[in-house]
């Protein structure tokens, strides 16, 4: 007897990425400004222990610390990892170690990146290293391009103390976040995205409490119980709740203002969110009876827009809010 190949489960690349911007205070500023001029700073506790990177505040008294102190540019590998396969926007286009470096004056580790052309088996825990420098320096982590193994002096400066004084210091940055990863929805959400192709929404009901969920989870988090009984929901449902956008996403395009709502689909036990469009953002409203609007391509709802039916009674979706 012939069996029917199971289907194959869904996957798809994502890329979080974005933009951190943040200002610095006097110590941060001072070790990026450092960099930037080829000094590495720290910052002295109470207790006497000198911390790279430097912090603001004593991570034992918790109060406020700005003795700042040169350090030197060697120092000494304390534990390490190696990284065969360099990832885009890390220091390295080779492979290379991420190594903790104690550096000479300090006394705690700091995190970058290891150029060893001998691979793993000239990394080891002891090993004596020495900032190298990037080329360009702007008042960044970066400006220190990596380190590399040294088996000179130590190059540790004669007073130590530094007044944190730079022209022109650095007092913001703009850190680029980004995270790529292969998304697999699993069985729940997989049955759910093969219905939304169909255009159709289903949920999974829990089989202790009964309530649908939508999108599916694959257990009930109240119950703790898995969740297999697919049900159909929809198409149409209320809007609970609604927020009115008034900020332009970069690539998307959607005039503002518009609203993103809160939408119970009949015979959900929870909403969903989508847009609200086919009515002035204005006169969106709790209790809205929208349906969803779909285009030829789309395996997912463009909108939602008024049903024309009345309103929803408050006590209808109120335990959906």
């Amino acid at each position: 007897m012939a069996t029917t190949p199971a289907p194959q489960p869904l996957s798809a690349p994502l890329v979080v990425e974005f933009p951190f911007t943040r200002s610095l205070g006097p110590v941060q500023s001072a070790f990026l400004t450092g960099l930037r001029e080829r000094t590495v700073l720290g910052v002295r506790t109470a207790a006497g222990t000198v911390l790279v990177p430097p912090v603001e505040y004593d991570p034992v008294t918790a109060d406020e610390i700005r003795d700042l102190v040169e350090v030197g540019t060697t120092g000494t590998v304390t534990t390490w990892a190696w990284n065969p396969a360099p990832r885009r926007g890390q220091p390295l286009g080779r492979p290379f170690a991420w190594v903790l470096v104690r550096l000479d004056g300090a006394d705690s580790a700091l995190l970058h990146a290891l150029d060893a052309p001998g691979g793993p088996d000239s990394v080891r825990t002891g090993l004596r290293v020495r900032v190298r420098w990037a080329r360009r320096r702007t008042g960044a982590i970066t400006d220190i391009a990596c380190f590399e193994p040294y088996d000179g002096e130590p190059a540790t400066p004669g007073t130590g103390t530094h007044d944190g004084r730079f022209a022109d210091p650095v007092t913001g940055i703009v850190a680029p976040a980004r995270l790529d990863y292969t998304y697999v929805p699993g069985r729940a959400q997989t049955g759910y995205l093969r219905a939304l192709a169909d255009h159709r929404t289903v949920g999974e009901r829990c089989p202790s409490c009964r309530k649908v969920y939508v999108p599916p989870r694959g257990a009930c988090p109240t119950c703790g119980v898995a969740t297999t009984e697919q049900v159909e929901v929809g198409p149409r449902g209320t809007v609970t709740t609604y927020c009115i956008v008034n900020i332009k996403a970069r690539n998307l395009d959607i005039e503002v203002p518009y609203v993103y709502a809160h939408i119970a689909l009949d015979g959900a036990g929870l909403a969903l969110h989508g847009r609200i469009a086919g009515i002035p953002y204005d006169q969106v409203r709790m209790g809205l009876r929208v349906e969803p609007v779909w285009t030829d391509d789309s395996r997912y709802p463009d909108h939602y827009r008024p049903t024309g039916e009345p309103d929803a009674d408050y006590d209808t979706y109120k335990e959906l809010l």
